[in-house]
């Protein structure tokens, strides 16, 4: 659940839009007066993309700092353009030409570290939320010549070697090296198999938690791959039945379904077993790396230090609250603790990703909230802390790097605010700039000499501006500004956001909100309320940020929309998002029905016309707090709810509530599973019945205790549909059910 789906994203086939007559018209509230400006249709919001930012994607840096290279064309040219000028220079790469007609298309690409060559993904297969396979293409820039990487079938995450002499990949759960030189493959693991070996690629859990597809990492002189390897015989498989559907239709399961089975870990049950290996390229053996005796742990990241003879190995203890970072004697495999932290509760898996071992080889950065809000440190090799880097009551939520010729490290903070989020350098004295001056939500990419950087900016009110600036501040041009989509937004009727605070449950506290009004809003009314939350740990839905949902279109029909993000969410320090500990949905539920209260004491707001809404863990708590509101709410929808979170994987649930045999009562007191009898309003359940993530079960088992409860309820299931459920008109169908069931709780109220 750690890449949690947003609300109401465009994805669609372009054959699907021939349906949409039967599936969707205006829909108009009674009473509610048109105002000025055109009128918008949900499928603009959540099928043509009629209001979606253009984006700048695939900018990559040279070598040189001084360029970069983009795709053009749908994916046909690879151009390579000045930083300064902003000019193209060079067309490295046209799939036009007749000799390349084998690849339609690049969807990824990857320069070798000399950029003699570049690595060309196609034909991508989605395995999981991070996982696909793809065909791997080298381009060879002297000759210009286009080859298959490898004959055996399609591969996953293919990676060159520092040299750029060999490409590392994995193939049906084992792991192989391509030498460019001599063409030759050589398969350096043969124990993969579905269901039980994977080498050098992750598991589900750890893929969807841990956040990464790929576990194998280059020595940095190309002498040695290390990798982990993950042992799941022992853990439990879940079952989900593929029936024939239609996008895509799986024609073999027309008669009889289909059944897929992989494994995944609830919490409390057991992980897959993993160690980590490194193999010797010149004398073909693998050495395992020692990570002690314990066998219940997580090893969730491997990274090399600028030594090759010496890896990094992240060891996390089995409740997530204690953290090492192992350096390992490549050759050999012993290992020492080169850092150790314990927290009261966890370790955010976001802290993973900022470990960097610097290029003098004697110091390395590290990030932690012993101080009570996210920051950085510095550290000598010997793991004794030299400073820190940041400090001050906010929290850091990305560390880009460290420049060595100018002595800077730059990183993302919420220091203005937690509404805005801003870009910033500062050297070992504390010497700060900030890099990103306009108000709002910012994040930046840097060219690999930071000598440039490119801004995406925006704000509630602001689609998204792109900019390129050098490294002194300066912006050298405005690389996609969306004049267009701003002179569309002009022609309609959109309701601006109000940045709010609403008091906490406990009163000692107040949260942030935003609120849309209907344009035409007239406070002698009273309108019906819809609370948009998601309310995971450490997220964050109040921002000041673009954002234009189907909400607007509930705006635009006469709802008043209120967005609330309760305790436990994130950009408010450690105490902040983590007092949900032990007591997942508790809180936050708590939280918002204090919202819900506050709303109905507004005079313009129908107290007998509030719902609320949320998705995955947002439906886990939209469903709750309809429970737990004895009648405050009119009505709820709960997109492919956690129901109970011993239905949950082991790694997110046990982050924040440990074992269900450390913590029965967090676990069965906040389900919404177990307080169905307490239900009153309208409840409307949506799952996709191929959802790998948060599994239908969730849903299926809800459905049933409430009619042993003999509660009505709504419910919507989609054939085949994973967690983010879409595909042909789906979204379309979907929101369009969501408006239905919301007038008819304006029609019943």
């Amino acid at each position: 659940m750690s890449g949690k789906l947003k609300n109401g994203g465009v994805i669609a086939s372009r054959g699907a839009r021939v349906m949409l007559l039967l599936l969707m018209a205006a829909i108009v509230l009674p009473g509610h007066a048109r105002s000025e400006g055109k009128r918008f249709k949900l499928e603009d919001l959540v099928l043509y993309g009629t209001f979606s930012p253009r984006r700048v994607e695939s900018m990559k840096s040279l070598n040189d700092g001084e360029h970069y290279t983009r795709l053009e064309g749908g994916g046909k040219t690879l151009v390579k353009y000045s930083y300064k000028s902003g000019k193209a220079v060079d067309t490295l790469i046209d799939l036009t030409d007749e000799r390349y007609r084998e690849v339609a298309r690049i969807e990824e690409y990857a320069f070798s570290p000399t950029e003699s060559h570049v690595l060309i993904g196609t034909r991508r297969r989605p395995i999981y939320r991070r996982s696909f396979t793809a065909e791997y293409y080298l381009f060879d820039f002297k000759n210009r010549q286009l080859t298959p990487l490898s004959a055996g079938g399609a591969q996953q995450v293919a990676t060159f070697s520092p040299a750029g002499t060999k490409v590392a990949f994995a193939r049906d759960n084992n792991l192989f090296i391509y030498d460019l030189r001599f063409g030759s493959e050589i398969q350096i693991t043969r124990d993969g198999k579905f269901n039980e070996i994977i080498n050098g690629t992750p598991d589900w859990v750890y893929e969807e938690e841990f956040g990464f597809n790929r576990a194998f990492e280059w020595a940095p002189d190309g002498s040695a791959l290390a990798y982990i390897r993950f042992d799941e015989t022992r853990v439990k498989t879940f079952d989900m039945t593929l029936f024939k559907g239609l996008y895509p239709a799986l024609e073999k399961n027309l008669a009889y379904p289909s059944n897929y089975s992989y494994k995944y870990p609830k919490a409390g049950e057991e992980n897959a077993k993993v160690s980590v290996h490194v193999y010797n390229v010149e004398e073909r053996v693998t050495t395992r790396v020692d990570t002690g005796e314990e066998e219940d742990i997580y090893l969730p990241r491997i990274q090399w230090t600028r030594d090759s003879k010496r890896l990094a190995v992240m060891r996390l203890n089995r409740l997530q609250n204690k953290l090492e970072i192992l350096l390992a004697n490549a050759r050999v495999g012993n290992t020492a603790v080169l850092y150790r932290e314990e927290n009261r509760c966890y370790i955010a898996e976001e802290h993973l990703n900022n470990l960097r071992f610097l290029e003098d080889g004697q110091h390395f950065v590290m990030s932690s909230e012993k101080n009570g809000y996210s920051h950085l440190y510095l550290f000598e090799m010997s793991g004794r802390e030299k400073q820190a880097i940041t400090s001050g009551e906010y929290d850091i939520v990305a560390f880009h790097g460290y420049d060595a010729k100018h002595k800077r490290f730059y990183y993302t903070s919420h220091e203005v605010s937690p509404l805005e989020q801003h870009v910033y350098s500062i050297n070992l004295k504390g010497e700060k700039r900030r890099l990103t001056p306009g108000q709002g939500w910012n994040s930046a990419e840097f060219s690999q000499s930071f000598a440039y950087y490119a801004v995406t900016s925006s704000n509630a009110a602001t689609p998204p501006t792109v900019t390129l600036h050098e490294a002194s501040g300066k912006i050298l041009r405005v690389l996609e500004d969306n004049a267009a989509l701003k002179e569309r937004l002009g022609e309609y009727a959109l309701a601006p956001k109000e940045f709010i605070q609403i008091p906490a449950a406990d009163g000692t506290t107040m949260l942030n909100a935003w609120l849309m009004k209907p344009v035409n809003f007239d406070p002698a009314r009273a309108y019906p309320v819809m609370i948009t939350q998601y309310s995971g740990p450490n997220s964050q839905e109040v921002r000041d940020a673009w954002e234009l949902d189907w909400t607007a279109f509930l705006v635009q029909e006469g709802f008043i929309v209120v967005s609330v993000d309760p305790r436990g969410t994130g950009a408010r320090g450690e105490a902040f998002r983590k007092c949900t500990y032990m007591q997942l949905g508790k809180i936050e539920s708590d939280d918002l029905i204090a919202a819900g209260r506050w709303l109905a004491s507004l005079s313009y707001v129908n107290a007998k016309q509030i719902a609320i809404w949320g998705w995955s863990y947002g439906g886990f708590i939209s469903s709750l707090t309809l429970m737990k509101g004895h009648g405050l709410f009119a009505a709820a929808i709960a997109v492919a709810p956690v129901t109970h979170y011993r239905y949950y994987d082991s790694i997110y649930t046990e982050r924040f509530m440990r074992r269900p045999s450390d913590n029965p009562g967090g676990y069965d007191d906040n389900a919404p599973l177990n307080r169905v009898k307490e239900l009153e309003g309208k409840l409307l359940l949506c799952h996709g019945t191929a959802d790998d993530n948060v599994h239908v079960q969730n849903t299926l088992e809800l459905a049933e205790a409430l009619v042993q409860a003999n509660k009505p309820f709504d419910m919507q299931l989609y054939t085949n549909r994973n967690h983010s459920i879409y595909g042909g008109v789906t979204r379309l169908h979907l929101f369009s059910k969501f408006v239905q069931f919301l007038r008819e709780m304006v029609a019943d109220k």
